[in-house]
C-alpha cells in the first residue's frame, strides 16, 4: 500500500503544490461541484467527473476513508427557460438530465458519489445560511431580493484571494440589479417571479442563488471545515469565490484545498453549448468504446486543457488496446491474471498532484516489459508485469480485464470465443502434423486463412492473430 502521507497537490488558495494533510487523520472530505442538468452531458462536462474519481480510487487505494460529495444543481435560470421553451414542467427537465449525467459518469465507470444531493432539497439550510449572513451584517435585502454584501469583507479576511480578482475589477456576471447597493454585490435569494416555482423565507417567497447552494450542501454533508473543494476552473471566480466569502463571513473555515481541473477544449475554445461544439456522450461512444473514452480524458493532467482533435481520441483508443491486448495474451498463453500490486514509479506520479501522464508512462513501460517477456519465454515476468498493470489501470479507472469492461465489451467477448474455436483446430493440427499428415495439417491452416486467421510457430508454441491486425 503507498504511504498516506506522500500525497502533494497544487492548491489554487496558495497557487503552490502543498503536502496535503487531511482534517481527521485516516478521513478524506471531497466536495465536487456537479452538473447543471440543462441538457445532454458532454465531454467537457464529464471531465471533472472522470479526474477526480481518479483522486478518489488513489485515496481508496492509499487506505484513506473517503467521503465524497458531488451535487446536482436542479434549479437554475438556465434551466428554468430552457423547460419553458420547450413547455415543459421545469422538474422534469432536471429530472430527464440528471439521469442522462448518471448514465454518462456510469458509461465511463465514475465511482457514484457517497451522496448526490440537489439544491431543492435543501432549501431550509440555505435560508438559515442566509439568516446567519443578515444578523452579522455581510447580507441585505431588496426588492425582494437577498444580496451579498462584497465590501462588508474588506479589508480581511478579504474577497478575491482565490481568483485573485481586486475588488474594483469585480463583475458578478448578473446583470444590473436596481436592489442592490453595490453592482459588485452577488445574489444570495431571488425574489418570486410568476410561473416560476418558490418556496418561503422570512424576507418573502423565491428561489436560491448559485453560489449559495453549494455551500449550504458542503457543510451539510461535509461539516464547516473539510478537506477538498473541487470543480472545473471556469468556477473559480465568481462561483467558488462566493461561496469562500459566505462561508467565512458565517464564521466558518470552510475547504482547505481547493482543485480545479483544465477545460475540453476545440480549436483553441472552451467546449459549450453556446458555441456547437458540442460532444455528446452517447455520441462519442459511437465510436470508441467506453473504457477508451475514459482512458482519453484522463489522459493530460487534470490542471491542462484538453484539446479535443477525433485523431487524439483514435491513438488514446489505440493505446488503451495495446495494453488490453498484452493482458490477452498472457492470460491466453499463461493463463489468469490477477491484480497485483503497482509499482513505485507510478505511486510517485500520482502522489506529484495526480500526474496521470506521467503514471500512463510508467504502464506502457512495464507493458514494453512483459511483451519482451512473453516474446523470450520468460512466463513469470510475463504475468508479474500483467498483474502489475491491472492494478495501476484499476486506479486509473480503466483496467481492461475488470469484468464492467469486459462483460460490456462485445468485441472481447467474440474474440474470446473465437480463441477457444481456434485453439481446437490448432491442436488438430498438432495432432495431424505429429502424425506426419500434412496434407491435413495444410488443409486445416489454410481454412483458418481463409476465415482471416494467421497461425505463427513460436517459442511458445502456435499463436495465432487476425491477419491485417
Amino acid at each position: 500500500m503507498a504511504h498516506m502521507t506522500d500525497l502533494r497537490l497544487y492548491d489554487t488558495m496558495t497557487g503552490a503544490v502543498r503536502d496535503f494533510v487531511p482534517v481527521r487523520p485516516g478521513h478524506v472530505s471531497i466536495y465536487l461541484c456537479g452538473a447543471t442538468v440543462q441538457g445532454l452531458p458532454h465531454i467537457g462536462h464529464v471531465r471533472s467527473g472522470v479526474a477526480f474519481d481518479v483522486l478518489r480510487r488513489w485515496l481508496l487505494a492509499k487506505g484513506y476513508d473517503v467521503a465524497f460529495i458531488r451535487n446536482v444543481t436542479d434549479i437554475d435560470d438556465k434551466i428554468l427557460n430552457k423547460a419553458a421553451d420547450a413547455g415543459r414542467p421545469w422538474w422534469e427537465w432536471a429530472a430527464t438530465y440528471e439521469r442522462a449525467f448518471t448514465a454518462a459518469y456510469d458509461a465511463l465507470g465514475v465511482l457514484p458519489p457517497s451522496a448526490e444531493p440537489r439544491a431543492t432539497g435543501h432549501i431550509t439550510q440555505m435560508v438559515e445560511l442566509i439568516e446567519c449572513l443578515i444578523e452579522r451584517g455581510h447580507a441585505y435585502t431588496g426588492d425582494g431580493d437577498v444580496y451579498f454584501d462584497v465590501q462588508s469583507m474588506l479589508p480581511e479576511p478579504g474577497y478575491g484571494k482565490l481568483s485573485g480578482h481586486k475588488i474594483d475589477d469585480v463583475h458578478q456576471g448578473e446583470g444590473v440589479a436596481t436592489g442592490k447597493r453595490d453592482q459588485r454585490d452577488f445574489t444570495l435569494w431571488k425574489g418570486a417571479k410568476p410561473g416560476e416555482p418558490s418556496w418561503p423565507t422570512p424576507w418573502g417567497r423565491g428561489r436560491p442563488g448559485w453560489h449559495t447552494e453549494c455551500v449550504a450542501m458542503c457543510q451539510t454533508y461535509l461539516g464547516t471545515e473539510f478537506d477538498i473543494h473541487a470543480g472545473g476552473m471556469d468556477l473559480i471566480f465568481p462561483h467558488h469565490e462566493n461561496e469562500i466569502a459566505q462561508a467565512e463571513a458565517a464564521g466558518n473555515k470552510f475547504a482547505r484545498y481547493w482543485l480545479h481541473n483544465g477545460w475540453v477544449t476545440m480549436g483553441g475554445e472552451k467546449m459549450s453549448k453556446s458555441l456547437g461544439n458540442v460532444l455528446a456522450i452517447p455520441a462519442v461512444l459511437e465510436r470508441v468504446r467506453a473504457p477508451e473514452l475514459r482512458y482519453y480524458l484522463g489522459s493530460a493532467h487534470y490542471r491542462s486543457m484538453l484539446e479535443f482533435t477525433e485523431t487524439a481520441l483514435q491513438d488514446a483508443a489505440k493505446a488503451y488496446t495495446g495494453i488490453e491486448e498484452f493482458l490477452h495474451r498472457v492470460r491466453n498463453r499463461v493463463g489468469a491474471v490477477t491484480v497485483g500490486e503497482w509499482t513505485p514509479k507510478f505511486a510517485a506520479a500520482l502522489d506529484d498532484d495526480l500526474s496521470v501522464p506521467m503514471a500512463l508512462a510508467e504502464v506502457h513501460a512495464t507493458r514494453a516489459e512483459g511483451n519482451r517477456a512473453l516474446d523470450s519465454g520468460d512466463h513469470e515476468t510475463a504475468l508479474e508485469k500483467a498483474r502489475s498493470i491491472r492494478a495501476m489501470m484499476g486506479i486509473l479507472g480503466a483496467d481492461p480485464l475488470d469484468e464492467r469492461w469486459e462483460s460490456k465489451d462485445e468485441t472481447s467477448a467474440a474474440l474470446h470465443a473465437v480463441d477457444v474455436l481456434v485453439r481446437a483446430e490448432i491442436q488438430r493440427r498438432e495432432e495431424a502434423r505429429a502424425r506426419r499428415d500434412w496434407a491435413e495439417a495444410d488443409a486445416i491452416r489454410d481454412r483458418l486463412k481463409a476465415a482471416g486467421i494467421e497461425v505463427t510457430d513460436t517459442a511458445d508454441g502456435p499463436q495465432w492473430s487476425l491477419i491485417g491486425d
